[in-house]
């Protein structure tokens, strides 16, 4: 690991201004994921602002009935509140699914989000990785991509997002609040808050130096039958080859998203309308354009038997 220096920010616009202000600076939290990549110097920060101290650590409603997270809950708290338990199953089950107990008593929820990708060629820093070192090319590309993209990917990079917890909230509508270094704010939708890939892999959110999460809204409750169903190698702290957060309503229509595919959770709206008729259909409107591997062209068929049993279990609930 190499040397840094460290402070501790006071509020959030004094942590955004602090990183700005530094060429190398990062944000830390939980710190679950920023760590292990200091130690392989895959990550190398010139400064750390540690942001534990400036609040943003609940879970609150809003005026037009959705709720309000902070950057700094817990993905321990947020998948055990009782709102979120009761009125955002997906997004409860999507967390639990993810990771283990010990991590998600650390891990945050802006820092979920920020998280970068499992590519084990982005982990070799002996290898070629467009994502870790902008054009020096993409081992992935005609390597061992078993658990790599599907869909939305590019000749620059095939990484996929990690995050189970932004699968939810992208079935969910959510939308990521953040606060500049001049103290303006914005809201950006879920959906466009991780680009893809194109030649540029290494940007990885639509984040600006120095914009800090402040929270992440959920809209107001959409009701229906909640389920995340996760395929993975192993039972436990695996990341998904495949995994569907559904929201399915007794007349069969709802909403699908996809993780351990593409760059981003992936969801296309106009799929949904396909949902009454079946998997199979919702499944060849949302992989329409898949571009798969030799290794990982199996995701296509595992992701409609995957999507069939979300489906199954909303018209049995």
């Amino acid at each position: 690991m190499k040397a840094f220096t460290y402070e501790r920010a006071k509020d959030p616009v004094g942590a955004a201004r602090a990183v700005a202000s530094q060429s190398g600076a990062k944000f830390l939290a939980g710190g679950t994921n920023l760590l292990d990549l200091m130690k392989l110097q895959i990550e190398t920060p010139v400064h750390l602002v540690d942001v534990q101290d400036i609040g943003l650590d609940k879970i609150e409603p809003t005026a037009d009935g959705g709720l309000r997270i902070g950057a700094l809950v817990t993905n321990t708290d947020l998948a055990s509140d009782r709102r979120v338990r009761r009125d955002y199953g997906v997004l409860s089950r999507a967390i639990v699914a993810g990771a283990s107990g010990q991590l998600r008593n650390k891990a945050t929820t802006a820092g979920n989000l920020l998280q970068r990708t499992r590519c084990p060629y982005f982990y070799d820093t002996n290898m070629p990785c467009n994502k870790r070192k902008p054009g020096s090319g993409c081992s992935a590309i005609g390597g061992f991509s078993r658990q790599l993209a599907v869909i939305g990917s590019s000749d620059h990079c095939i990484a996929t997002n990690p995050s189970d917890m932004a699968v939810g909230l992208r079935v969910l509508d959510a939308t990521v609040e953040t606060v500049k270094p001049d103290g303006s704010t914005r809201a950006i939708p879920i959906a466009e808050f991780h680009p893809l890939p194109g030649d540029t892999p290494h940007i990885e959110t639509v984040l600006t130096p120095g914009e800090l999460i402040t929270g992440v809204t959920l809209p107001k409750p959409i009701g229906g039958f909640h389920h995340y169903e996760k395929v993975r190698d192993r039972a436990s702290y695996a990341f998904a080859l495949v995994s569907v957060a559904a929201v399915i309503h007794k007349d069969g229509s709802g909403r699908v998203a996809l993780g351990g595919v593409a760059h981003k959770p992936w969801r296309v709206e106009a799929a949904e309308a396909a949902m009454p008729r079946g998997a199979k259909d919702v499944a060849g409107r949302l992989l329409a354009g898949a571009r798969p591997m030799p290794d990982n062209a199996f995701k296509i068929p595992l992701a409609e038997r995957t999507l069939a049993a979300a489906i199954d279990q909303g018209k049995a609930a």
